[in-house]
């Protein structure tokens, strides 16, 4: 694995460069890829199996995965349809030497957002990742607004307002309270909430989840003792009923 190092590149606005994820087993093209977009200010992660590309996947969050079908481990296609089955909404560019109907049939039915054909032009693949992370950014600032009793939660703003005054979360317990939102009036299972906020690397316990409950409903709740909307699902997770 590797990622640029020193001072993250910044863009025009002053936020971090995108993160994008290479998985790759061919060293001299995962290497040489990760070299031309660092050089286009892109941050990098790269891994060379499908497991570690599969968890680095879930622990860093890309903004923009790149991932070869032919891995060691897990296969391409298996990671794509673990993460579409697990929610992430990254978008995926397969880079793949087989070029059938067939096999970009199947790629994109997985969930892939485009597939590039081996070998490829590098400012086509420059131009495809760009396209795919521009409609990415626009799908993220047009996420809409949730709501439940005196709650609004800003998914763009990353940002929670109870009866109009803003509430001040933590990362985490805002990551997890729009996991539930997000599967609103449906549980999500303590190990769920584990994997997809803090990451398949972490090796903490449903206790920890318990405690970010617990704060959240002091935050949000009129009576945390008595919970209303961030309700507990025995013998499974918790819910966010509207």
């Amino acid at each position: 694995m590797t990622e640029t190092a020193g001072k993250l590149p910044r863009l025009p606005n002053g936020q971090p460069s995108e993160l994008l994820l290479i998985i790759e087993d061919d060293r001299s093209l995962r290497e040489g890829l990760a070299m031309n977009f660092q050089l286009r200010d892109y941050r990098v992660l790269t891994a060379s199996d499908g497991d570690e590309g599969l968890r680095q996947s879930f622990d860093a969050r890309p903004d923009l995965i790149l991932l070869d079908l032919m891995l060691p481990g897990m296969s391409g296609l298996e990671i794509l349809a673990e993460l579409r089955e697990r929610g992430s909404r990254a978008p995926v560019l397969i880079l793949s030497a087989r070029d059938t109907t067939a096999q970009k049939i199947e790629g994109l039915g997985l969930g892939a957002d485009d597939y590039v054909t081996k070998p490829f032009e590098l400012p086509e693949l420059f131009a495809r990742v760009e396209v795919l992370l521009r409609r990415s950014r626009e799908a993220i600032a047009s996420q809409p607004r949730i709501a439940f009793g005196h709650v609004v939660i800003d998914p763009t703003a990353r940002q929670v307002l109870r009866s109009g005054q803003e509430v001040v979360l933590s990362a985490k317990e805002f990551d997890l309270l729009l996991l539930l939102a997000r599967s609103m009036g449906r549980p999500v299972a303590r190990e769920t909430i584990l994997e997809q906020v803090w990451g398949w690397s972490y090796d903490g316990t449903a206790r920890t989840v318990n405690n970010f409950i617990l704060s959240l409903r002091q935050k949000l709740e009129s009576d945390p003792a008595r919970p209303r909307h961030i309700q507990t699902v025995r013998q499974v997770g918790y819910k966010l009923a509207p």
